[in-house]
C-alpha cells in the first residue's frame, strides 16, 4: 500500500497537464526495471502516455460537451429577452458549472432554427460573459459555436 501511495503521489501533486507523462514514465521505469531492455521501457513508457493522454483528452471533451449540451438546452427554452439559470452537476463533482443564459436573438435559417444568446460562467465570486450560437438538430439544441478551443472559455473549452 505504501509503494502504490508512493507512485500515486506524484500524479496528485503534477496536475491534470503533467498525468500522462508522469504515467509514462513510471511505467517506462517499470519495464526497465522488470525487462532490463531500454528499448521495450521506452516503448513501454510512449506508449502508456499515449494512451493516457488520449483517455483524459477523451473525459474532458465528453465533459466540455455535456455543460455546452446543458447551455443550449437552456437557449431553446427562451424566449428573445428572457434570462434563465443553467448549471451542470457531473459525476465526479469537479469542474461543475453554472451561471445565467440571455437569448439575443433568432436566426432563422433554410437549414435549422438558431439562436444566439449571451451565457455566463460564475467563478469565484465572478461573472465571466460569452456569447454563442445553439441550432435545433431534431428535437434537441445543440452548441453550434465554431470557437470552442479558445482559452478565454475556461472549463467550456
Amino acid at each position: 500500500m505504501r509503494r502504490l501511495a508512493l507512485v500515486l503521489l506524484p500524479l496528485a501533486l503534477a496536475g491534470c497537464n503533467q498525468v500522462a507523462d508522469v504515467a509514462g514514465a513510471v511505467a517506462g521505469g517499470g519495464a526497465a526495471l522488470a525487462s532490463g531492455n531500454p528499448a521495450l521501457a521506452i516503448g513501454v513508457g510512449i506508449g502508456v502516455r499515449a494512451a493516457t493522454a488520449a483517455g483524459i483528452r477523451y473525459v474532458v471533451r465528453s465533459r466540455q460537451g455535456a455543460e455546452q449540451d446543458e447551455v443550449a438546452a437552456v437557449i431553446g427554452t427562451l424566449a428573445p429577452g428572457e434570462v434563465r439559470r443553467w448549471r451542470i452537476r457531473h459525476t465526479v463533482p469537479l469542474g461543475n458549472e453554472e451561471g445565467e443564459v440571455r437569448l439575443v436573438r433568432e436566426i432563422d435559417n433554410a437549414l435549422a432554427p438558431c439562436r444566439e444568446a449571451l451565457f455566463s460562467v460564475e467563478e469565484d465570486g465572478a461573472r465571466h460573459w460569452f456569447l454563442t450560437t445553439a441550432c435545433r438538430q431534431g428535437e434537441n439544441w445543440k452548441w453550434a459555436a465554431a470557437e470552442p478551443a479558445v482559452p478565454r472559455w475556461g472549463s467550456l473549452q
